[in-house]
């Protein structure tokens, strides 16, 4: 009897480079004493005051769920929701009057919707997405699932750690050579930590009015960045004012999963000032209904927050992450000078590039496999391994040879300090140990 046959896509598909590690270490029958991941960036620091004081008291008198009844919202979301993603723009000094608020089930359903908005026919090649290489690897796996095109500025990282644009004039080439729909931006960037400056947006907008193009700005990690002297960056900080023609265009993708330490909680936001994008968006929302409703609630606690805790909330977490970034960033220079390890400007993310410590041949994945499956170092008298991700998904690549992330890796800075502490020592160790055996 035959078999039922899976579509080409889904024959086609591996898990995501940062759940990989994960994955293959939970089927590892024989496991070390201890294990430290960070591969995802699952932010393991308590919510804020405000949303903890909802979830714990979501049978209290005053939760709507107190009867037991969990309905639908309203497919863009509660006022409320809509109103505390406003109320942080608004506490950081942005005008919010006129943007409108799609609240989605996560940062990533914003990612999709986003895509199937600005993007031209599936399978056409139309009016692709433009992204900046290394790119965050889910836009890459959700353009291929709604059959949407990207292509890729290349960036470059060097020696000193520092990924760099190209020249603005091989950008407008690369526009007009593919005649995307939209540039995808990440200021406080994930995978690299690099940061953007509003100079650099700036320019970058001013490519979108000149070629017709949507601009959206992922500020996932909008607040973290530590670079001194450099003031908050959004893509609302932009107007026609800095860039004539720029409003109508904007669109940013919010989450509750980073600043605001709610990664379970499954909450995010598009946010646009073009009312006829947020009705068809809304509108393409309808299947899905709504977000989750009291994900919603305990994230729409931040409506009622003042300015002046919204900003000592995002000063509190900008300043823990910056300690512990910098400590690991000067352990993994100290440890090997000859590590490359990305600048740590923005974000709760490293890129380590191993090129010139390992021998020809090397293979991120390879190495991440051996970590998980069965790799492991004695560290502090504790059989230990470590999981961080591989950066070959990140690349929009398709020749491997040609492909950075072979011997490039994002670990994410999700663990206690005390852990964040031992990761480059472990890392060290195990690359070691890779390369003896390899």
């Amino acid at each position: 009897m035959s078999k039922p046959i899976l579509s080409a896509h889904f024959e086609s598909r591996t898990p995501s480079d940062v759940r990989l590690a994960q994955m293959r270490y939970e089927k590892r029958e024989k496991k070390p004493e201890a294990v430290i991941n960070v591969a995802i960036g699952n932010v393991s620091l308590p919510t804020n005051p405000a949303m903890k004081k909802r979830m714990f008291e979501l049978n209290g008198p005053e939760s709507p769920f107190a009867n037991g009844v969990i309905r639908y919202t309203g497919t863009a979301g509660t006022v409320e929701c809509q109103n505390a993603f406003k109320n942080i723009l608004k506490s950081e000094g942005f005008n919010v009057d006129n943007l409108h608020v799609q609240v989605v089930d996560g940062g990533s359903s914003g990612m999709e919707l986003v895509i199937l908005g600005v993007c031209g026919p599936a399978g056409t090649g139309e009016k692709p997405l433009m992204m900046i290489d290394p790119a965050y690897t889910n836009y890459i796996s959700f353009a291929e699932r709604v059959g949407r095109k990207t292509i890729t500025i290349k960036r470059q990282m060097g020696e000193d750690g520092k990924f760099n644009l190209p020249d603005m004039n091989e950008v407008e080439e690369l526009i007009k050579k593919h005649n995307p729909g939209a540039l995808l931006v990440i200021p406080y960037d994930n995978p690299t930590g690099q940061f953007y400056t509003y100079d650099l947006l700036k320019d970058l907008a001013k490519l979108c009015v000149k070629y017709n193009m949507w601009m959206i700005s992922d500020e996932a990690y909008r607040e973290l960045y530590y670079v001194e002297g450099e003031k908050l960056v959004s893509i609302w900080g932009l107007s026609d004012e800095d860039v004539p023609g720029i409003e109508g265009r904007r669109i940013s993708i919010e989450t509750a999963s980073k600043v605001w330490n709610a990664c379970g909680l499954r909450i995010g936001a598009v946010i646009t000032d073009n009312a006829e994008f947020h009705t068809r968006s809304v509108a393409e929302y309808t299947a899905n209904l709504c977000a989750n409703a009291i994900g919603q609630y305990i994230f729409g606690a931040l409506a009622h927050e003042s300015e002046e805790d919204i900003l000592a909330w995002c000063k509190q977490q900008k300043d823990y992450y910056k300690d512990i970034i910098v400590n690991v960033y000067n352990r993994f220079k100290e440890l090997d000078p000859n590590l490359i390890v990305s600048s740590p400007d923005a974000s709760i993310y490293s890129v380590i590039d191993v090129r010139n410590v390992v021998k020809p041949g090397f293979d991120s994945i390879d190495f991440v496999l051996y970590c998980a499956e069965r790799g492991s170092v004695e560290h502090d008298g504790v059989e230990t391994t470590l999981l961080v991700a591989p950066m070959k998904g990140f690349y929009d690549i398709e020749n491997d040879d040609e492909n950075p992330g072979r011997t490039q890796f994002r670990i994410s800075f999700v663990e206690t300090p005390e852990n964040m502490m031992k990761v480059p020592d472990l890392f060290v160790k195990l690359l070691k140990q890779y390369e003896e055996e390899r």
